[in-house]
């Protein structure tokens, strides 16, 4: 016989308060995970296969600040065929920028997306 200070009702009201607290708080990390840029999801999906990461860390690099950083992603692009629009290269250089080179941007370069801005990914292109 269950004791009444036992009651499987005051049990499970005992389980629920700490298991809803640990439900919220995981709920609340998941939200703060950012999804990736639209500069990454291009690279990844295009770029990465010939490129690994010690092709932008050789010292014969090509790029040398923020124009030439665009200027190879328009090249690169141009001869893989994709098609890329000037935001596209911008924001691909723009990834490439904050995760390794590092360059100051220079003023009126055009097609600059402010770090957290995610485009529109658009399956017509």
């Amino acid at each position: 016989m269950t004791s009444p200070s036992r009651s499987p009702t005051k049990f499970a009201g005992r389980c629920l308060v700490p298991a809803a607290m640990v439900f919220v708080g995981l709920a609340a990390h998941a939200q703060t995970t950012s999804l990736p840029s639209r500069g990454e999801l291009l690279y990844t999906t295009h770029c990465i296969a010939c490129h690994s990461s010690e092709m932008h860390w050789r010292s014969k690099r090509r790029a040398h600040d923020w124009d030439s950083l665009k200027a190879q992603v328009r090249l690169w692009q141009g001869n893989s065929g994709l098609r890329w629009d000037e935001v596209d290269i911008a924001e691909v250089a723009g990834y490439l920028n904050e995760t390794v080179y590092r360059y100051p941007r220079t003023p009126g370069s055009g097609g600059l997306v402010l770090p957290g801005q995610v485009r529109s990914i658009s399956a017509a292109r």
